[in-house]
């Protein structure tokens, strides 16, 4: 050895080192050593390195979805865009013409992504933005248990080249792609279109989201084979709505626009980028339940993740929550529990189910609000329209949607309906039946265009009666339904008003300026779909085209429909604003008052109040016509 040369050196061990040398040498590795480990267990992102020395665990199957549901992360952004699932195209997908953005057509193979997914979190929880959420759904099965193709057989079309209901028809999809175009040529992104200045509007009731006319459309524009414009609108989902938001939200309008949008548009075709943003969504409005009795506030901070202080300042001095706003989550919220396999959302539910069960009823009526910290009702203000009605919708609709199993829903709908008619329901002088609004056993004879979603609703329930009422609830729901056609019938513009009364000499018609405007509402039509799919009375396609008539003639304008601030004067005043519920709703029913009973099947979809399809749960039968 070299050192064996040098003069004088001698060995102090079979090393040829001397003590202090081999200490300082030993000092030297035992650092090195010290320092490797720790960059190994104990610097951030090294599960990489721990791969190479640590032997995976094992997980159990699913339990990604659950850790990241349950640990509150989905909500951060940024966020990679999921990757589709192959299943069930949907429209245009196939055309090159209308194929995704380039984006979107360059993210991983599905496949290969899911297996490093796998790896990965073995070692490290996943961050929302690193892959989707995983789940246990078979979207496959799903739709082969549907009991008609989503979009109908096109029977009628083998009839007639060009029948009349058939003009009808392209006529309101003509409708549905001029108020898409202009809301995309002037106001992309943004929640609403202002037609008159064409220009956007966002507004403060979605806390800072942004492109809710784009979600709210996303299941009519599929409805109606609008193929390039559903690829638009799927293309701004996945690159431009984001979630990182942080100012005040309503939790009853983001679940029944946003999530029910969502949600519908990934039943309708198995586009994964949907599924996740409606999970993500979701669990950005847990907070909300904060309250001693799990029922939610009605505003929702975003920023801080909590429920907020207030709920709407005019709620009884934001105290107080609102029957429709926490009795109107029942359908989204079971939904996200399939779509995710995280309890939590139906639970929330639950509860409120629970608490309006336990709680005394004056007359077995439900009052419209109640105290999210004491459970107690407020005051004793009873309405079928604005601030009770999608409730008692939600009632019927939820057992529809289990597929007649849910016998708590069932009941308290039926005990509902019994005390609306026994205390509510009145018949005008001039013959006119009505539902009357309630303040502590005194009626105020008046019915709010919100109101008239209930001639459907009793429509739709009817079957499922007891024997001996079913053709009365028949009869009640056309009578209902007739006299909300008369506020329209009754008008210059053939538009109904916000709201019409029963008293001095008036029927069916506003008493003052305040209640004379028309906002694009659905409510009417929406009783007409459902009264011509249960008698086919030609007379409710008649009622319906009449208010396409009357839309063409008032509230088209230049640059998209608007609004009119009073339905009795044939010079329209236009409020400017194209609401996102008349491409949601009001066109879809419209559409669908036209269209043959196996689109969109009862038998296989209930409409959240927000008109956005939700299927029916067929996990426990077998398909009888196939979903494809």
């Amino acid at each position: 050895m070299l050192m064996r040369k040098v003069p004088g050196f001698v060995p102090a061990s079979s090393w040829g080192l001397r003590l202090p040398q081999k200490f300082l040498f030993l000092l030297f590795l035992s650092g090195l050593i010290t320092l490797c480990f720790g960059a190994l267990f104990l610097l951030p992102n090294s599960s990489r390195l721990k791969r190479l020395f640590l032997a995976p665990r094992t997980q159990q199957p699913g339990m990604e979805a659950v850790a990241q549901v349950a640990g509150h992360s989905l909500a951060r952004e940024p966020e990679s865009p999921p990757n589709p699932a192959p299943a069930a195209p949907a429209p245009g997908k196939d055309d090159p013409s209308s194929q995704a953005s380039p984006r979107s057509r360059k993210g991983w193979p599905r496949r290969t992504r899911l297996v490093e997914l796998r790896e990965e979190v073995a070692a490290a929880p996943l961050r929302p933005q690193e892959g989707s959420i995983q789940s246990s759904f078979d979207f496959n099965a799903f739709r082969s248990r549907l009991r008609h193709p989503v979009l109908g057989t096109g029977a009628n079309k083998s009839k007639e080249p060009q029948s009349l209901v058939q003009t009808q028809r392209e006529k309101i999809k003509e409708m549905m792609q001029f108020a898409w175009q202009s809301y995309k040529r002037y106001a992309m992104g943004k929640n609403e279109l202002r037609p008159l200045t064409k220009d956007g509007y966002e507004g403060s009731m979605f806390g800072g989201l942004s492109g809710a006319t784009v979600i709210d459309s996303l299941d009519t524009l599929y409805l109606m084979e609008l193929k390039e414009e559903f690829q638009e609108a799927k293309a701004w989902v996945e690159e431009s709505f984001h979630l990182n938001v942080s100012g005040e939200a309503s939790l009853f309008e983001v679940n029944i626009r946003y999530i029910g949008g969502l949600l519908s548009a990934f039943y309708l075709t198995g586009e994964e980028v949907f599924r996740i943003k409606a999970i993500k969504l979701g669990e950005k409005l847990l907070p909300a339940f904060d309250t001693p009795t799990g029922i939610p506030k009605g505003v929702v901070n975003f920023k801080s993740n909590r429920g907020s202080n207030q709920s709407w300042g005019w709620a009884m001095a934001g105290s107080s929550s609102i029957l429709a706003e926490f009795g109107s989550l029942h359908l989204e919220f079971l939904h996200l529990t399939e779509l995710s396999g995280n309890q939590v959302f139906a639970e929330k539910v639950r509860n409120i189910r629970k608490v309006l069960k336990d709680l005394d009823k004056p007359f077995g009526l439900y009052p419209n609000f109640l105290s999210p910290v004491s459970g107690n009702w407020m005051q004793h203000h009873v309405s079928v329209g604005g601030l009770g009605d999608s409730f008692y919708e939600y009632l019927i609709k939820s057992w529809l949607m289990s597929a007649k199993t849910d016998m708590e829903a069932k009941d308290m709908y039926y005990e509902a309906l019994e005390a609306i008619e026994t205390h509510l329901l009145n018949v005008s002088p001039g013959g006119l039946t009505y539902i009357a609004e309630w303040r502590g056993g005194i009626l105020d004879h008046k019915m709010g265009h919100l109101a008239c979603f209930s001639g459907g609703m009793i429509a739709l329930g009817a079957d499922d009666a007891k024997e001996e009422k079913r053709a009365h609830y028949r009869e009640l729901a056309a009578q209902i339904t007739k006299t909300c056609h008369e506020s329209y019938a009754r008008s210059d513009t053939k538009l109904g008003p916000e709201a019409f009364w029963f008293n001095s000499g008036l029927e069916a018609m506003a008493t003052q300026m305040s209640e004379s405007y028309y906002i694009l509402r659905p409510e009417v039509v929406e009783s007409y779909m459902y009264l011509w799919r249960q008698t086919h009375n030609p007379i409710y396609r008649e009622w319906g085209w009449d208010v396409v008539m009357a839309l063409e003639k008032y509230c088209r304008t230049e640059a998209g429909f608007s609004g009119i601030q009073d339905v009795y004067s044939t010079v329209p005043s236009h409020d400017n604003k194209q609401q996102t519920f008349f491409l949601a709703e009001t066109l879809k029913y419209l559409y669908l008052l036209f269209s043959e009973d196996d689109v969109l099947s009862l038998e296989d979809w209930v409409f959240n109040t927000e008109a956005h399809p939700l299927p029916v749960n067929h996990s426990h039968s077998s398909a009888r016509g196939g979903g494809r």
